[in-house]
């Protein structure tokens, strides 16, 4: 179905003021910039800003990127199984420099702006906790696991694990200074060694 009028400009005016956001906080920091700030050099009003997003963490780290990797693996395709999904998604995102990762010119002083703000980091960390509690209830559904059985949660830590250390990696070498090429061929070859240090029971965990 097309997208509306009306989708489309509320979808322009949140991508407006988050881009707006971005700017002021990688320029200034997070804790200095005022939510009327952002609502200025996005040109709305306070309450649009909240109308879009409910608290200032969510104009950085949104929380429906919690559902990142249950999302990746209940989209995945015949005969694979969870953390190939995730493995090939990686992949793709890397080669395609995609910004979800941070692999664009200038991501490294929004990480660091990131990085030094408490609040932010709060986030992150209950971001990861989502991320492998909403897997692991899908893949429990999925594979009719009971509720005492602990590997639906002990497969999602794993790949949890591995989306971790991508994201870390990526970070790091970012703030480096590290060419995003280069950076992309070292997170392959990450994923590549990641992969292989996964056991097969993990890789073969919900074969669809």
């Amino acid at each position: 179905m097309a997208e509306g009028l009306r989708e489309r400009k509320k979808r322009e005016t949140r991508r407006r003021i988050a881009d707006a956001a971005a700017g002021l906080f990688t320029a200034r920091g997070f804790d200095a910039v005022t939510i009327a700030e952002v609502a200025a050099a996005a040109d709305v009003s306070v309450n649009t800003v909240y109308n879009y997003f409910e608290t200032k963490e969510d104009l950085v780290l949104p929380p429906h990127q919690g559902n990142r990797l249950a999302a990746i693996v209940a989209a995945r395709e015949p005969g694979e199984s969870a953390a190939e999904a995730v493995l090939r998604r990686l992949r793709e995102e890397v080669r395609r420099r995609d910004p979800v990762l941070g692999l664009t010119p200038g991501f490294a002083a929004f990480h660091a702006m990131m990085r030094a703000a408490p609040t932010l980091l709060a986030r992150l960390d209950d971001i990861a906790v989502r991320m492998e509690a909403d897997l692991a209830a899908l893949l429990a559904r999925e594979t009719g696991a009971g509720p005492d059985d602990p590997v639906p949660g002990l497969v999602a830590g794993q790949i949890g694990w591995l989306h971790a250390r991508v994201l870390m990696e990526l970070g790091r070498r970012t703030e480096a200074g590290h060419d995003v090429d280069a950076t992309a061929g070292a997170m392959l070859d990450l994923l590549d060694a990641a992969e292989g240090l996964l056991g097969p029971r993990v890789l073969d965990y919900a074969r669809r």
